[in-house]
């Protein structure tokens, strides 16, 4: 199948030029469902991009459909602030029951806002009021969000271009692999933060994405992040861990960093929390941390009450017996073994990733954005990432089916022969 480009009228004469994806995918979307879409003259396309991670349990999916439904029905409460309300505590209630409790995790739970950039603002303000220092240390490729915070502590040239302003009190530092092992790991950083001469000054925070999503698909191995983590606790910094993307159970464990082993001081939480794809984020911290004034940082749409319902029913559904972890790890091996005969093939090619999140890397930028061209036309959303978007990154639902991971990698393969 061929899929060809309808009319776009009113978006290109109407809406601004900044508007991204639906360049890549020129089809007037109109129906979706689990791992696919359907555009208005009835093609259908399998996702492997799940709303940028904010989809991990597919589009519409019927268990949260019905949970929202039977509550706006009964005419609950849509906007609350913050509020006390019986979504809000029910959600609460079983984010600790089934999340935090369970893995022995001492956080408080702050609403920030309702997107991603939002909860980052929150946990780059309450560090500095904690540690009563400005820098904050991020790393090369990351990214955090379009706030002007966010912007300070992301590595893209051109989205920090964006700002207009300069952007201060953030300190890039190489991630993991950047010097391809040739170098120790945080050499330069200890150095800098030991030599009174350096020019660094004493930082409040570091943050970090175990697998640089935006950046690339770049993957953070343990043994880093724990080493990360000593060096926060030994020169008094806190460490934030943004798990937007790759939180809710992408790479397997409800939380990325589960695997390493650590404890975060603050983690960021947003996308796929509210399960349905609906606006809501967390700011995560320990106890001790919890030094806000009260109304000192806030935001209106902080109480997105429907999006709490299908937050606390995706937790249910999917995360009180752990057959989800296992569900996407036996997934991404299934992806894993695609990419190695992809690659096998294709010598100007490598991947990585981990549970359900994937890039395919080629040495020509270009040859990514072809491949992903090529895809649409077949039927298959996939979007590129990387500083020279040279990664074709591979975000499926973790509810989809085998067939249907079949099928897109299927594709996917097909679409890499065809640009060769």
């Amino acid at each position: 199948m061929t899929i060809t480009p309808p009319a776009l009228s009113v978006f290109e004469t109407l809406e601004s030029e900044v508007r991204s994806y639906c360049r890549g995918w020129p089809a007037v979307f109109d129906r979706a469902q689990g791992a696919r879409l359907t555009d208005e003259d009835g093609h259908s396309y399998l996702d492997f991009f799940a709303g940028a991670g904010s989809l991990n349990y597919g589009h519409n999916n019927p268990v949260l459909k019905r949970a929202l439904i039977d509550y706006i029905e009964r005419d609950g409460i849509t906007h609350g602030l913050d509020m006390a309300t019986t979504a809000k505590r029910a959600f609460l209630e079983t984010f600790e029951n089934v999340i935090l409790r369970p893995r022995d995790l001492p956080y408080k739970v702050m609403f920030p806002g309702p997107t991603g950039t939002n909860a980052v603002e929150a946990a780059l303000k309450l560090a500095r009021k904690v540690k009563g220092r400005e820098s904050v240390v991020s790393f090369t490729n990351a990214f955090h969000g379009m706030s002007l915070g966010s912007l300070a502590v992301t590595g893209n040239a051109f989205k920090r271009a964006g700002a207009g302003i300069p952007l201060v009190h953030g300190t890039p530092m190489p991630f993991d692999n950047y010097f391809d092992g040739t170098v120790p790991d945080f050499l330069w950083f200890e150095r800098l933060l030991e030599d009174q001469g350096s020019g660094l000054n004493k930082p409040a925070a570091v943050i970090v994405e175990t697998v640089q999503g935006e950046g690339g698909i770049n993957v953070a191995r343990a043994e880093w992040l724990r080493a990360l983590q000593s060096l926060c606790h030994r020169q008094d910094m806190l460490l934030i861990v943004d798990d937007i993307q790759m939180g809710c159970g992408r790479t397997g464990g409800f939380f990325s960093f589960e695997e390493a082993g650590i404890v975060p001081d603050i983690v960021t939480l947003s996308k796929s929390i509210s399960g349905y794809g609906m606006p809501m984020s967390l700011c995560l911290f320990k106890g001790e941390l919890d030094i806000w004034e009260p109304g000192e940082h806030n935001g209106t749409f902080r109480g997105n009450n429907p999006a709490f319902v299908t937050a606390a029913a995706s937790l249910d559904a999917y995360w009180a017996d752990g057959q989800m972890e296992k569900q996407t790890l036996a997934r991404g091996e299934q992806v894993e073994q695609t990419m190695l005969a992809i690659c096998g093939e294709e010598p100007t090619a490598q991947f990585r990733g981990r549970g359900l999140v994937w890039g395919l890397e080629f040495t020509d930028p270009e040859r990514a954005s072809a491949v992903c061209a090529r895809a649409f036309e077949l039927g298959l959303l996939l979007e590129t990432s990387g500083p020279q978007s040279e990664v074709v990154k591979l975000l499926p639902p973790l509810t989809i089916t085998p067939e249907e991971l079949d099928e897109g990698l299927r594709t996917l393969a097909r679409c890499v022969r065809e640009t060769a």
